[in-house]
């Protein structure tokens, strides 16, 4: 299935909601008296918020997600990951079989061994665009294609994870297809480069490239991923929890890096880790303990007791 129109509305920062716009019955799942809106889904980042940095999940994580789902709370994984690199938590999936991958642009089945169900493809001209536009902007940037089918890259990109299916060309001709859709979809173009800092690369290819897709960065490194214009993880999850008749008030999310700027931004209540980035903790409602303290298992777990209903910082 092929997604033909982003949610672009949810990618916009917006108010809060006020937290005298309703209450919910206390026995309804994480309800606290007086509170707004009772938590109905979980949004969370992988990489650097639910994982720990050895890429583990911890058993008070698996537990507290699991509780959730008992509580009749929804779980999403949402992450920059793309579909085929989602066995870090294959093991985990219970009721949450469905995740978000690769900032927004698929949507997969984790029940069905990563079955994508959903795509939003950077149009091929619109990638060219890009290459062009940071070829000339910042000389030295290496490209890699992500399709739908796996990763390809230019000689000089350094294969952060080795893929023994990936063929190595330029952009232009990895980007290049006989026939307009005759080639497997692309999931997102990775640009990277060895001397600009990861905020100043981000800064310029913004401005440089803007006009043809979304921007963003969940790396250490000057590593940035473009999707289509309009996509990212806020507006498919947007899309998502419409399709559930969630509102986003009832979304609880957590994050690290700028590519959940927007998620954070667009949930009723957004946590940044202890370890997030500064924008990142500028966005969200609150900020919690960093992953390998279990962050997003700490406030799972004080929403399930009644103990947490609002936005702000929680701590063991």
């Amino acid at each position: 299935m092929r997604e033909d129109e982003a949610v672009t509305s949810a990618t916009a920062p917006r108010p809060r909601p006020a937290a005298t716009s309703g209450t919910v019955p206390a026995e309804a799942p994480g309800a606290v008296p007086g509170a707004a809106v009772a938590p109905r889904l979980i949004a969370t980042d992988l990489d650097g918020t639910l994982l720990r940095d050895d890429k583990s999940v911890s058993d008070r994580t698996v537990a507290a997600l699991a509780a959730a789902e008992d509580a009749g709370i929804e779980v999403f994984f949402v992450t920059g990951r793309p579909a085929r690199w989602m066995d870090v938590v294959s093991a985990h999936v219970h009721g949450h079989g469905l995740a978000i991958c690769a900032n927004g642009a698929a949507v997969v089945d984790l029940h069905a061994n990563g079955k994508l169900i959903g795509v939003h493809a950077l149009e091929r001209a619109d990638a060219l665009s890009v290459v062009s536009a940071l070829r000339a902007a910042a000389p030295g940037t290496s490209f890699a294609v992500e399709l739908t089918s796996g990763i390809h890259y230019e000689p000089a990109y350094p294969p952060f994870q080795f893929d023994p299916a990936a063929s190595i060309g330029t952009a232009e001709d990895l980007l290049h297809e006989e026939t307009p859709g005759s080639a497997d979809p692309v999931i997102k173009l990775l640009a990277h480069h060895t001397t600009l800092t990861p905020d100043d690369f981000l800064d310029l290819a913004r401005a440089t490239v803007g006009d043809f897709g979304s921007v963003t960065r969940s790396s250490p490194t000057a590593l940035l991923e473009i999707s289509a214009l309009g996509v990212s993880k806020a507006s498919t999850l947007a899309r998502c929890c419409a399709e559930r008749g969630i509102a986003p008030e009832e979304v609880v999310a957590f994050g690290d890096m700028p590519n959940d700027i927007e998620m954070l931004a667009w949930a009723g209540r957004s946590f940044a880790m202890g370890n997030a980035h500064p924008a990142v903790v500028a966005a969200a409602s609150g900020r919690t303990v960093a992953n390998n303290e279990d962050g997003v298992a700490v406030v799972i777990e004080r929403i399930l007791a009644g103990e947490y209903g609002g936005a702000g910082d929680v701590r063991e």
